[in-house]
């Protein structure tokens, strides 16, 4: 199984930035990267093959985001510490910053917080991850160098008993520069089934990040959404940054006159 913890498992990090200098008008985010747990929380009270699923993270999406930040030379800021932990991709006042209860599952060690417990948990692993991000948009702004943010995620192929059709979907708000030629691309793809604000859209708070930094600075933001069971192994995570990158390529600003439909969309064997 994919594993996303830092090197050092007693004292980690719980940001890291790649390619911060990276010449791509795309910076990417995983919000969701690391399933890890620090030793001071112990297991939250779960049984260890708890922290493999969803609740803990999004399996397969920072395998996904690493290839495409690396065939871009994009830069990617992800979360290293599980969501379990705090969703840092949650308003500071959303019920879900902090989950008692994930999907149907009760997290233990998340129950009856207090206050204080809450705000070293904003401090240990929110705020980094936020000041992250805000550095490298402010650099590149002070720059004068054109950003584009998206976030890379992944969702279960069913929720609480529900399929879910879609084996990509593309979120978005009112700005559609971003999202409107990706989901172009996606479509264009024939037997492709994408969701557009499936299986979430901005109304789940689901697009915290891409707010706070990128919609306050009128900066182009999408998320992009891919079903965990396309990327649970290497083969599934290589086509989708493959299939992805190439989409994204077309788009940059400097080839906005490109045709988003002469886009190489083909994944390597069959999907």
């Amino acid at each position: 199984m994919e594993t996303a913890w830092p090197a050092s498992l007693a004292s980690p990090e719980t940001v890291r930035v790649t390619n911060p200098g990276g010449s791509s008008p795309f910076v990417l985010t995983c919000d969701h990267a690391s399933n890890f747990l620090p030793p001071e929380f112990g297991t939250l009270g779960l049984a260890a093959e708890e922290l493999s699923r969803h609740i803990a993270w999004d399996p397969g999406a920072l395998a996904v985001a690493r290839r495409m930040a690396e065939a871009l030379d994009a830069t990617l800021v992800e979360t290293r510490i599980s969501r379990l932990v705090i969703d840092c991709n949650r308003p500071l006042d959303a019920p879900d910053l902090i989950s008692a209860i994930s999907e149907t599952t009760t997290i233990p060690g998340n129950v009856d917080l207090s206050a204080e417990s809450r705000a070293w948990r904003v401090a240990f692993a929110y705020d980094p991850f936020h000041a992250a991000i805000e550095d490298v948009i402010s650099e590149r702004q002070a720059s004068g160098r054109e950003t584009w943010l998206v976030a890379v995620h992944s969702f279960n192929p069913v929720y609480k008993g529900v399929p879910r059709p879609w084996e990509i979907g593309i979120i978005h708000d009112d700005d559609t520069s971003l999202a409107a030629p990706l989901i172009a691309a996606l479509r264009s793809r024939q037997g492709l089934a994408v969701g557009v604000n499936e299986p979430y859209s901005p109304a789940d708070r689901v697009y915290h990040t891409l707010e706070f930094h990128g919609r306050r600075r009128r900066l182009p933001c999408a998320m992009i959404e891919i079903r965990n069971d396309e990327i649970s192994g290497e083969e599934g995570q290589q086509r989708w940054a493959g299939l992805l990158t190439s989409i994204m390529r077309v788009i940059e600003p400097q080839s906005r006159s490109a045709s988003v439909g002469a886009v190489g969309t083909q994944m390597d064997g069959d999907h």
